[in-house]
């Protein structure tokens, strides 16, 4: 069950890399701003996609955010996903949290459900909620 959305964010794809042809695998780097339980975050992140033969995609990645009081946030995750026919990329998936501030302590407990979208252009947004 969906319970309470966690936050939201939205940035930009960096470096697109190409790990493998066969299959196809790519490793990509982002940043993004937005909120984890209200509260200001600066992030960044990698994962790797890999193309299965259905033409889905399967990505795990991991990365971070700052909040301004400097304190951290880890998360690491993986997604099921699709290429949209206008070149989008579309992913759905799970995040796990780590952090010792005490404001967002409630991530530690939380498994984060994800919508992650990446338009044309790199632009990316993304909503977690948590999965209870």
């Amino acid at each position: 069950m969906l319970g309470d959305q966690l936050g939201e964010s939205k940035g930009k794809r960096l470096v697109r890399r190409v790990l493998s042809s066969d299959p196809l695998r790519i490793e990509v780097s982002f940043e993004d701003a937005g909120t984890m339980l209200g509260v200001g975050t600066n992030g960044f992140g990698t994962y790797t996609s890999e193309a299965r033969p259905d033409g889905s995609l399967y990505g795990e990645g991991q990365g971070g955010m700052i909040t301004a009081d400097g304190e951290a946030i880890t998360w690491k995750g993986s997604g099921a996903g699709r290429i949209l026919p206008t070149g989008a990329v579309s992913y759905r998936g799970i995040l796990y949290y780590r952090t010792n501030s005490q404001k967002l302590s409630r991530l530690n407990n939380a498994c984060g459900v994800f919508e992650y979208e990446v338009d044309p252009s790199g632009n990316t947004a993304s909503k977690v909620w948590e999965w209870k």
